[in-house]
């Protein structure tokens, strides 16, 4: 029995057999002359409580807050160590501007090649497991980046700190669709969301006055020893959720209680072999990213988009340290910006995703499609070549540092429309519950391949965002402030008709037979 087939199960069953096998207890069912076939080990109805989803509000809410927490800490030490790097580069005796930014920008690399092996791991072993071995390795990659002996090595040890970190980020929303049922998830999804959104903003904070005070190689150590606490909580808190690790489970139980050897897991036909599971996480993405227009080009904007991002955090030290002489602690306070400006797109993207939902719900169901999440990016993305002209030219002119740090706000902005699901506060109907980003417009495009849609679009992202940053300062020191960033602007510029023509033509594409993915 597949996991649709489970999820859509009558609650009242119409034999004797039925009703044992819905309260989750073996049954032998005779055939041909007495053979044993068909034993099947099942949840005991909708309401049993040992399925997570019927789990009480107190142990759902452990599970929640310890993988928010440690969802937090990944995004926070991508960016913690960026005022510091002057510090970092003296230390080991360097003056490589690129390297400067690799130092900071290779944390996001591990996002790339985390999620290859974590998502298909955790489908093959389960949920905790697999957290669990992460976080261990996580707290490990910052205590070896704390005692680096040389710039390469600890290049190395952030890049697998990134990866290792990459699990709560990965898995995390699977653990709450074990979790939540749909209509209340999107509230949770929300919290789990403000991580990724505010932690590459308050590192820097923590890192600028933590680097000035104790130097650089605190910052990995307040890391690693909250990453500890992660580890910690996991330990103590966290249990496994996913279904099929669950099932299977009470099936080996059973089998050893009752000497029967041929029973089996209800999910078992959701389990897939090692090398199906791995080829659906790494081949299905890649072949999206080639052979639909839809993922290749909206994967490329918000790769490009990451990437500005990531370098502005590489370089703010530099342009507010030399243009302003603020100090390293102070330079962190420099990220607030762009940090006010995701605030304001979270609030503004979740109104207007209300008010559109609202009206197409009094339309009813079939007014609505997917592109319609595709319409906060159309003045959205203006804000992105528009804060990084305004940011590049007052920084050039220097004028007060209070004018750059608004572009940065706008800046903010336009990345939150980006890169951010915007919530809508009306979660508990089906069709009001959806979220406005790009992500999900790519999910709602191909349905059948969700995971590998959210699989490309997450490579991408991570190997464009690593890579774009190792430019920014020879741009600067080519081009200036000035040009450097309008470059960036008239880059960010091109790509804004993108959504206007996905929002025209996007559903004549996807449904358009030369452009449908067969896996």
């Amino acid at each position: 029995m597949s996991a649709t087939d489970q999820e859509t199960k009558t609650d009242a069953p119409t034999t004797e057999i039925d009703k044992e096998v819905e309260r989750g207890q073996a049954v032998a069912i005779e055939e041909d002359g007495g053979a044993w076939q068909g034993d099947v080990v099942d949840w005991a109805g909708e309401d049993d409580v040992e399925k997570p989803l019927n789990w009480t509000n107190q142990r759902k809410i452990k599970q929640i807050l310890v993988i928010c927490y440690n969802t937090f800490l990944t995004p926070l030490g991508s960016t913690m160590f960026a005022p510091a790097i002057q510090q970092v580069m003296t230390t080991f005796h360097s003056s490589n501007p690129l390297l400067a930014s690799f130092v900071v920008s290779v944390w996001v690399l591990g996002y790339f090649f985390g999620p290859l092996v974590i998502g298909p791991l955790s489908e093959l072993y389960g949920r905790l497991p697999v957290y669990t071995v992460c976080n261990v390795l996580f707290v490990l990659a910052n205590v070896a980046t704390a005692l680096a002996p040389s710039l390469g090595s600890l290049i190395f040890f952030r890049f697998l700190a990134g990866t290792f970190g990459a699990s709560p980020i990965t898995i995390g929303a699977g653990s709450f669709g074990d979790l939540i049922k749909p209509q209340h998830r999107g509230g949770v999804i929300a919290i789990w969301s403000l991580g990724p959104l505010l932690g590459p903003i308050l590192g820097p904070i923590a890192g600028g006055y933590l680097g000035e005070d104790a130097g650089w190689r605190w910052i990995c150590w307040v890391l690693a020893i909250a990453a500890g606490v992660g580890s910690v909580a996991t330990v103590i808190f966290q249990e496994e959720t996913y279904p099929v690790v669950l099932l299977e489970r009470k099936a080996a139980r059973l089998r050893e209680e009752t000497g029967n050897e041929h029973l089996t897991s209800a999910l078992a036909g959701a389990k897939m072999k090692p090398r199906e599971i791995f080829a659906r996480g790494i081949i299905r993405p890649l072949r999206l990213l080639a052979l639909s227009p839809i993922v290749a080009s909206l994967s490329m904007y918000q790769g490009l988009v990451y990437g500005f991002m990531y370098l502005l955090f590489t370089t703010f030290p530099i342009v507010f340290q030399y243009q302003y002489g603020f100090r390293t602690g102070t330079i962190g306070l420099t990220y607030l910006g762009m940090g006010a400006g995701s605030l304001i797109g979270l609030v503004w993207g979740g109104v207007w995703s209300d008010r559109l939902y609202k009206k197409k719900a009094k339309e009813g169901a079939g007014a609505w499609k997917a592109e319609y999440r595709l319409l906060p990016l159309v003045p959205g993305c203006l804000f992105i070549p528009v804060g990084l002209f305004w940011y590049g030219w007052s920084a050039q002119a220097k004028v007060h540092w209070i004018v750059p740090i608004v572009g940065t706000m706008f800046m903010g902005v336009g990345v939150n429309m980006v890169m951010v699901r915007h919530p809508s506060a009306l979660l508990e109907t089906m069709l009001i519950k959806r979220q406005m980003c790009i992500i999900t417009y790519i999910i709602d495009s191909y349905p059948l391949y969700e995971a590998s849609a959210s699989g490309a679009l997450t490579a991408v992202r991570s190997l464009i965002g690593a890579l774009v940053p190792l430019f920014g300062r020879s741009m600067y020191q080519a081009l200036n402030l000035g040009w450097g960033n309008s470059l960036l602007g008239f880059l960010a510029l091109a790509m804004c008709p993108l959504p206007w023509l996905f929002l025209v033509y996007g559903e004549r594409i996807r449904t358009n037979p030369r452009f449908q993915v067969k896996m």
